[in-house]
């Protein structure tokens, strides 16, 4: 490896290990936040919080690491840009391709191992922090009764509390009880009080609750057949005490590992076969269901007497074969066979609506594995021409730039795999669509980077339209405005007065048709991805407040076109045509930029 090699590969593994540990450091952080309500309250020891930590970190990985790698590439490159150590490498014949290609090699490698880890470790992480984490949530519920909302005690209790007091929070006040009972275990008992307290010791495996002034309703079935329709058993109290046996609740076990079958814990080889056992599942599910709808019309068994007509074409009612009592008899039989099929049909379409969500839902995790792999090589590819071409280091720009980015690329996945969740995307595209979407943009900035132009070059397209809207060169303004000088002198007090009015109406005019289409197109735009995420309200709002911005800019684009008509019409300035007026409209802050640089 030659020594600007290593210089280039020293430098990027500074600032992306720097970058990744801060950045895990926050997700960590966020992660505690996130799952703080899971661990407070539960008596943990600091082993088990940090194994809850170590199972977390893992799953992070697809978040951070593209990010860390599309800001660091940006970061590095920038500065060489910026300390023009790009220039004296193109000084001494080394290409930009050249200068990328160790790094390259690195973060090919870096994919592969990406790939391994999202495959056996990932997987792994999840399953022992989704296991953990369901038993903490068994752990010491007691300890946890929260205001204003049911709280689990075990599996046969809920409680609720509007208010807790005291230095404990042992007194409780308008307390609501649930206890399963009966076969079943269905609410079918509740205790409803206006005080109460809690009394339990540090070490006691029982929770007694001394509850006052309320009713005790116990709604559980008989046994006994006859009085199986009159259960209710209601009963008034001043002080009833309830004793709760934690005893087993105090006896979870951290390390206990039931759930095994999710998606996001399985790697390559498991869910292919999972995917194809839903696979199977759905078939025999559709077949097995087309079979029952099919028997339910009993046409095979179907045996009535027709009266057989010997005309070649019949041109009658069906009907009129029947007779009449046979004729009700089939109205009615088809109407009750309908309304049971329709409600049949709904119901399983929610059943197979589940079932193709988890199909989707393995199909999406199967080729994130592949996607995140690609992704750091593509992102690579975006951010390092990216930084030769602002030619900025450090945590400036490079940093927000970074960020816009990432979150382009996060939330373009996040809306695709919600949209393949509801069956409106194939899955394969949905894992594979934001990595897609960064192909282009890393082809297009590593060619501009190559040929060592801007990021963006509009002469060729800016040429043309001022042709389009008759804008003149630097040239001919300058003697344009000198002959507008000229002519304003010869303008009389009222006529300036006009001039300068017009000139002033335009400006708050066209200012307010400017802000109302650019709220326009954001609520036009934020309606369908509110939509796609079952917003339904908020996509209702949006489309009709964009409805209201349309019509006030339509209504404050037509009365500034009114005033630099105006405007023109003093100067003796030709009028745009009606194919350029309709493209301003569509396009009005590039006709707004241009009426203001007329002006």
């Amino acid at each position: 490896m030659k020594i600007l090699d290593r210089y280039i590969l020293k430098t990027f593994l500074k600032t992306f290990i720097s970058v990744f540990v801060i950045l895990m450091l926050i997700f960590v952080l966020q992660a505690i936040w996130l799952y703080i309500k899971e661990l407070a309250g539960k008596d943990l020891d600091i082993l088990t919080i940090l194994k809850f930590l170590f199972y977390i970190t893992p799953t992070l990985i697809p978040l951070i690491l593209p990010l860390t790698i599309l800001l660091s590439s940006i970061m590095v490159f920038g500065t060489f840009a910026e300390n023009y150590e790009f220039a004296a490498m193109k000084s001494t014949g080394i290409s930009l391709q050249r200068a990328m290609a160790s790094l390259s090699i690195f973060i090919v490698l870096l994919s592969l191992v990406t790939f391994v880890f999202s495959n056996n470790i990932i997987p792994w992480a999840e399953f022992e922090s989704h296991n953990l984490r369901k038993n903490i949530a068994k752990k010491k519920p007691a300890m946890i009764i929260a205001e204003g909302q049911f709280n689990n005690i075990g599996e046969d209790f809920n409680i609720k509390v509007s208010e807790k007091s005291g230095e404990n929070g042992e007194f409780l006040k308008d307390i609501v009880i649930h206890q399963k009972s009966g076969r079943l275990l269905q609410n079918h008992i509740t205790t409803i009080a206006k005080n109460g307290e809690l009394l339990s010791s540090k070490d006691s495996n029982v929770l007694q609750l001394i509850l006052f002034d309320g009713y005790y309703y116990d709604d559980t079935p008989s046994k006994n057949r006859k009085d199986y329709y009159k259960p209710l058993v209601k009963t008034y109290f001043k002080k009833y005490v309830k004793n709760l046996d934690l005893s087993q609740l105090n006896k979870i076990d951290l390390d206990e590992k039931k759930v095994t079958g999710r998606y996001s814990m399985l790697d390559i080889v498991d869910l292919n076969y999972s995917i194809d056992s839903l696979k199977k599942q759905r078939t025999n599910n559709y077949k097995s269901f087309s079979s029952s709808l099919y028997k339910r019309t009993n046409l095979e068994n179907l045996d009535l007497t027709i009266t057989v007509k010997n005309d070649s074409a019949y041109k009658g009612e069906i009907l009129d074969l029947f007779t009449y009592k046979k004729q009700t008899q089939l109205l009615d039989y088809a109407i009750n066979t309908l309304a049971s099929t329709k409600q049949m049909l709904k119901t399983k379409r929610l059943t197979l609506e589940t079932e193709n969500s988890l199909l989707n839902r393995h199909g999406i995790a199967l080729h994130k594995k592949f996607a995140l792999a690609i992704a750091c090589i593509i992102l690579f590819f975006v951010g390092a021409p990216l930084g030769a071409l602002i030619k900025k280091g450090g945590l400036g720009l490079p940093m927000v730039i970074a960020i816009v980015l990432f979150l382009t690329y996060h939330f373009m996945g996040l809306f695709a795999e919600n949209s393949s969740k509801t069956g409106n995307l194939n899955p394969v595209l949905a894992a594979w669509f934001s990595t897609l979407v960064m192909l282009p943009l890393s082809i297009f900035l590593t060619t501009r980077a190559k040929a060592d132009r801007s990021i963006f070059e509009f002469d060729h397209i800016t040429n043309k339209l001022k042709k389009w809207f008759k804008i003149e060169s630097n040239k001919k303004i300058t003697n344009e405005f000198t002959k507008t000088r000229i002519a304003i002198k010869d303008l009389n007090k009222t006529e300036l007065h006009e001039l300068n009015q017009y000139k002033t109406n335009f400006k708050t005019t066209s200012k307010i048709a400017y802000s109302t289409y650019i709220i326009t197109i954001v609520l036009f735009l934020a309606y369908f991805i509110l939509k796609n995420n079952k917003q339904l309200p908020l996509a209702m709002a949006s489309i009709n407040i964009s409805g209201i911005c349309l019509i006030i800019y339509v209504v404050y684009m037509l009365k500034s076109e009114q005033f630099i008509k105006q405007y023109r019409r003093l100067f003796n300035r030709a009028n745009p045509s009606i194919g350029q007026k309709i493209l301003g409209f569509v396009f009005y802050p590039f006709l707004h930029q241009l009426n203001k640089k007329s002006i």
